[in-house]
């Protein structure tokens, strides 16, 4: 190995330590909260007032604003947490399992407001709340995959076992990220298929393709932020229980 790629090596392994991630990212999580803020005040205002209802929905294009984020980030927290596991199992990553097991929750609630802002749009759209097309029946089951990996962070006492085997359990569900992905290709479904990052460029008009981006880029900056916070708050937890457990290997009736 070249000294440049060991210094690259070491600089990323400084960067990742548990302790050196509490420096840096403390500075961090209000500048990122300011731009999610402002985001969401410049997107809210493009969704509600300056765009106009679409000629075939309606005012009902407004839940895509927010339906469409959520479902982008219920795919993306899942390759997150698939990404988090490979560090745990083939890198042993010190922080690989404290960012999948602080991802989890967000993934969780992002899913499940993808799913019921989906059923608020599919109702007077499509005449249903729900239908068990390939779509929404796999983000169906992307939303139980979320919930069992929150129930098995908890069923462990040993945090560190816990990442391995969840590590293992994330990477078997990561292949419904595709299924996810590609269901309106594969089957007939009625969603419409991608309309934004196509060839031949975005199928719909700019007055609704900027507020869409905007709460996007709102709702992932979100995510970005509501994750190192959650990453900060996992760390101080287990260093609690670490130095809770010491002390009590060291008092007199050990």
């Amino acid at each position: 190995m070249s000294l440049d790629t060991t210094r690259k090596a070491n600089w990323f392994s400084r960067l990742a330590h548990p302790g050196a991630f509490m420096n840096w990212s403390g500075p961090m999580v209000w500048p990122l909260a300011g731009i999610t803020a402002v985001l969401f005040v410049v997107g809210v205002w493009f969704a509600l007032y300056a765009s106009p209802p679409d000629y075939q929905m309606g005012d009902t294009v407004r839940i895509m604003y927010v339906h469409v984020p959520n479902a982008w980030l219920a795919q993306f927290t899942y390759a997150v947490m698939a990404v988090a596991a490979l560090g745990t199992l083939v890198w042993r990553h010190p922080l690989a399992d404290v960012s999948a097991k602080a991802a989890a929750p967000l993934g969780a609630v992002f899913t499940a407001l993808a799913l019921f802002t989906g059923a608020l749009w599919g109702r007077p759209t499509w005449g249903t709340f729900w239908e068990w097309d390939g779509r929404m029946t796999s983000t169906l089951i992307l939303l139980l995959l979320y919930l069992g990996i929150i129930a098995l962070w908890r069923a462990f006492d040993d945090q560190l076992r816990a990442g391995r085997v969840i590590a293992v359990f994330t990477l078997v569900g990561a292949v419904n990220i595709p299924i996810v992905k590609f269901s309106v290709d594969w089957w007939h479904t009625l969603h419409q298929p991608a309309s934004v990052f196509v060839a031949g460029g975005p199928r719909m008009p700019g007055s609704i393709l900027t507020p869409l981006l905007i709460m996007t880029l709102a709702f992932t900056f979100l995510f970005l932020t509501l994750h190192i916070v959650s990453m900060r708050t996992e760390i101080l937890n287990r260093r609690a229980d670490s130095l809770e457990r010491q002390h009590a290997a060291r008092s007199p009736g050990a």
